[in-house]
């Protein structure tokens, strides 16, 4: 596993200023989202969980996963058993798996690459126990059964992850929507360090496909500050 600082991820000053305002926006939503729960009396976690009188660990909440049938986006939320993952994480309530299916990927990518209707992972959020975002990371293949796309590939598909509908609820889905926009280019860097790290590993078991070595869980990770990161869009705008 690689764990990533900022000084891994490329300047925000380097990006173009409509991707810089782009960003900006979409932390405006999610401080939006956040306000809006908390004055609700929820937050993005409890908001998702919603009716389940019951948390169970491994179970995907809501069940039967969210599946936005006109982006082809999907997402779940669950959490791993501490002593039973290699992610033991102590501020860890649970996290986001997020996904794009093949059927939503743009023309050019759908040309270029061969795809069943497994979806692509793009990335997973950590959330804490007061339901706010704490870092990103990026997972082997066997973790969640994904097709697997190398880090170009996935970075561009990133543009495509939308949920439109308001189930389970409409505030959290704007949220996760736009905190993937909020953090794009950390997203990218991790998907490229995993990558890295999943091409130097050498599973044990010589027979044993690295994608499937479960020795090999989370791949790249990082901590994320939401406020934090719409500062530092605000700063590069400001040069």
């Amino acid at each position: 596993m690689r764990i990533l600082t900022p000084t891994d991820i490329p300047p925000l000053a380097e990006l173009p200023k409509t991707a810089l305002k782009e960003m900006h926006a979409a932390g405006m939503r999610v401080q939006a989202c956040e306000q809006a729960l908390l004055e609700a009396g929820s937050n993005v976690v409890a908001d998702v969980l919603g009716a389940a009188r019951e948390f169970y660990q491994w179970d995907h909440y809501p069940g039967g996963d969210v599946f936005c049938p006109d982006s082809h986006a999907q997402y779940y939320y669950h959490a791993h058993p501490p002593a039973e993952r290699g992610n033991a994480w102590g501020d860890e309530h649970g996290h986001f798996h997020t996904f794009l299916r093949p059927r939503g990927f743009p023309d050019s990518v759908k040309r270029s690459i061969a795809t069943d209707d497994a979806p692509a992972h793009l990335v997973a959020v950590s959330m804490d126990f007061e339901g706010r975002a704490v870092r990103l990371f990026t997972t082997n293949r066997w973790v969640t059964g994904e097709a697997w796309y190398e880090a170009a590939t996935v970075s561009r598909l990133l543009h495509h992850f939308h949920i439109g509908h308001e189930t389970p609820s409409e505030l959290a889905n704007i949220w996760l929507n736009h905190l993937l926009v909020l953090f794009r280019p950390t997203i990218q860097a991790l998907l490229h360090a995993r990558d890295d790290i999943l091409a130097s590993y050498r599973p044990f078991d010589a027979d044993v496909h690295v994608h499937d070595d479960r020795t090999l869980e989370v791949a790249s990770i990082i901590d994320i500050d939401v406020d934090g990161q719409l500062w530092a869009v605000e700063a590069a705008l400001a040069d």
